[in-house]
């Protein structure tokens, strides 16, 4: 079982601002952004990370720099496949003002159908950072606990897709600033262990080294025992 923690960067000045960042460069964490970041590297402190990947963007390598100090023998690398989407056109805009656009009720109901004017559409971003995800499993391989610092439509784009859920149903995820996802592969299918997850105890995220006598590595049928 190969253990990926989805971390979406703290919160930046472009949220701050009410402004779609994209790829603009020099977007950077906000003070509270760092604070969050911080406190995310803390509490994840005690978990084991073979790897650390984080999207190039200056907001995300800076969440990630958290995560990796203190951590000099986990593999640390920028990948472009978890970058943010490139919203074309729409980069550096308010979202106020690009409520006003007709392209954005299809961006919130039918996104599968979405492409940003001179820029990418939300399935190649899903396609491009599902890709990525399959392809660090497998360099990692199957008892690997790592992490992954992008953005938030890419990681409602693996949530989705972990789920089973169409592209179209996406924006039913919500993905906050520095939130935790976790999602665990094996064999049969992946399965959501959290979801934009603010807080709490993180002990449990790195599977035992053995299975318990009789396990399958799939959930019971119903859900388990008091469900």
């Amino acid at each position: 079982m190969t253990t990926l923690l989805l971390i979406r960067h703290g919160r930046s000045t472009a949220n701050t601002a009410g402004i779609l960042a994209g790829r603009t460069p020099g977007v950077e964490l906000d003070e509270r952004g760092t604070a969050q970041a911080a406190a995310l590297a803390a509490r994840l402190s005690e978990v084991r990370l073979d790897a650390i990947v984080a999207s190039p963007l200056e907001r995300t390598r800076q969440t990630a720099e958290h995560l990796a100090a203190g951590r000099p023998d986990t593999l640390f690398e920028l990948d472009e496949r978890f970058t943010e989407c490139d919203y074309g056109t729409w980069s550096g805009r308010t979202l106020t003002s690009l409520s006003q656009e007709p392209l954005w009720r299809t961006v919130q109901a039918h996104p599968a159908a979405a492409a940003f004017p001179d820029g990418e559409s939300l399935a190649a971003l899903s396609a491009r950072a599902v890709a990525a995800v399959r392809s660090w499993n497998a360099k990692l391989g199957e008892n690997a606990v790592y992490a992954v610092v992008s953005h938030g439509d890419v990681i409602k784009a693996i949530a989705a897709d972990a789920l089973g859920m169409h592209l179209d149903l996406f924006q039913r995820i919500n993905i906050d600033p520095c939130s935790l996802t976790v999602v665990r592969y094996h064999g049969t299918r992946p399965a959501v262990l959290r979801l934009n997850e603010l807080g709490g105890d993180v002990a449990g995220l790195v599977p035992p080294a053995e299975p318990e006598a009789g396990a399958s590595g799939d959930a019971p049928v119903g859900g388990g025992a008091g469900a």
